[in-house]
């Protein structure tokens, strides 16, 4: 049986997509407004004729921002953080949510309640900052990773994901002589790629935007991240410190707001690229995730 459309289905799509490319724009133009901003000559930008194509383009805020060795620093570090964040963070959500998945886990309810309940109440930053700092973890990376490596939410997603897997998986595992952790990494992680991935843009996401952290617990400039820098460029308006990081700098290139943008375009780059490859896993990974017990 065919379906034939009528003419307000036809307008409904119709305005639907109208409405979603206005959408769409609204969202893409702030990124489009500091792109143009940041390829702007300051001399364009003094005599107020800035467009979002620039007339005249400059590579010089990049220039400035990729030779201040902060930036660099705080650039690695950042990806280190974000990478090595993000597959502890997998592997210890893993190990939490496969014994809660199985039903023959002794008071695995009772244990599912004490992990709800830390997604309402929080220690608070006092009691974390003098956690870290009787760790030893003060100025030490680590601070960055460990205390965001397991979350209660990403646990129950996961957890909930792995409860759909047929239980014959497991027992015809067992009958061969596997043993929990082959379990684990021979059946259930192979079959969980889609919620993995989600979970995997989550944390990456949430690394490479934190900032705060980096301010609370590292004190050298050598291990800060560069979210700090971009913090500092843009909210401090401290332009002047990467400034003479280039000899013999042309002024009417120069402009502090097009160094600020430079910095706001790297920063979000390495999101923009990663996204793509993990796009197609999202929605479906937290379609499954969600499926309650």
């Amino acid at each position: 049986m065919f379906y034939k459309r009528t003419l307000s289905g036809y307008l409904f799509d119709l305005l639907n997509l109208c409405f979603l490319t206005i959408v769409g724009l609204i969202a893409i133009y702030p990124f489009i407004y500091v792109l143009g901003l940041s390829f702007t000559t300051g001399e364009e930008l003094a005599e107020g004729n800035f467009y979002l194509f620039p007339k005249r383009t400059s590579l010089v805020a990049y220039e400035m921002v990729l030779n201040d060795p902060n930036i660099r620093n705080g650039y690695l570090n950042a990806i280190l953080r974000t990478t090595g964040g993000t597959l502890a963070t997998l592997l210890m959500t893993s190990l939490a949510a496969y014994p809660l998945s199985r039903k023959k886990m002794p008071h695995r309810k009772k244990i599912v309640f004490f992990i709800l309940v830390t997604m309402i109440f929080s220690g608070g930053i006092v009691p974390r900052y003098l956690l870290i700092h009787e760790l030893g973890l003060i100025n030490n990376r680590l601070s960055l990773i460990l205390p965001l490596m397991l979350t209660a939410f990403n646990v129950i997603v996961l957890k909930n994901f792995f409860q759909q897997i047929p239980e014959s998986f497991e027992e015809a595992a067992r009958l061969d002589g596997a043993g929990d952790f082959t379990i684990l990494f021979r059946i259930f992680i192979p079959l969980s790629k889609p919620i993995l991935a989600t979970i995997a843009l989550w944390t990456c996401v949430l690394h490479w935007n934190q900032w705060f952290d980096g301010l609370l617990y590292i004190t050298s400039d050598k291990k800060q991240i560069l979210q700090i820098f971009l913090q500092r460029i843009v909210v401090e308006n401290s332009v002047n410190r990467i400034r003479f990081g280039i000899q013999d700098l042309d002024m009417t290139m120069f402009s502090s707001e097009a160094v600020k943008a430079a910095t706001v375009v790297i920063t979000v780059l390495p999101l923009i690229a990663v996204y793509p490859f993990l796009q197609k896993y999202f929605i479906k990974g937290i379609k499954l995730g969600g499926i309650k017990e």
